[in-house]
C-alpha cells in the first residue's frame, strides 16, 4: 500500500534562509537516491507565518522506513532541528488507490 506523509514544520524567523537551503539539498538527495519515493516537496504555508509543509509519497512503508534511515536524511535532520521553533507535526496516511 502506498504511504503519504505530511510534515508540518514551524521555523524560527532568523533561520528561514538556512532551513530552505537545507531542504532544497535534501529534496535533491531524496529524488536522486530513493527508488521508493514517488514525490517529495517542501512548500511554504500561505496562511501560517514561518510554517512549511513537507509532502511525501512512497511506494510502501518499507520505503518510508528507508527514507528515515538514509544518510542524507539523518545528516539534514540534525541541521533542520536547529532551525525549528517547536516539534514537527507528522501525519502518516494510507493512499486510497
Amino acid at each position: 500500500m502506498m504511504v503519504c506523509v505530511l510534515a508540518t514544520l514551524k521555523v524560527k524567523e532568523e533561520k528561514i534562509s538556512e532551513f530552505e537551503k537545507i531542504f532544497i539539498e535534501l529534496t535533491d538527495q531524496v529524488r536522486s537516491n530513493e527508488e521508493g519515493n514517488i514525490f517529495y516537496q517542501v512548500a511554504k504555508d500561505r496562511e501560517q507565518e514561518n510554517t512549511y509543509v513537507v509532502l511525501e509519497h512512497y511506494n510502501d512503508q518499507d520505503s518510508v522506513d528507508a527514507h528515515g534511515k538514509s544518510d542524507h536524511f539523518r545528516a539534514a535532520g540534525a541541521k533542520i532541528g536547529t532551525c525549528l521553533d517547536g516539534a514537527p507535526i507528522i501525519k502518516y496516511l494510507d493512499s486510497v488507490k
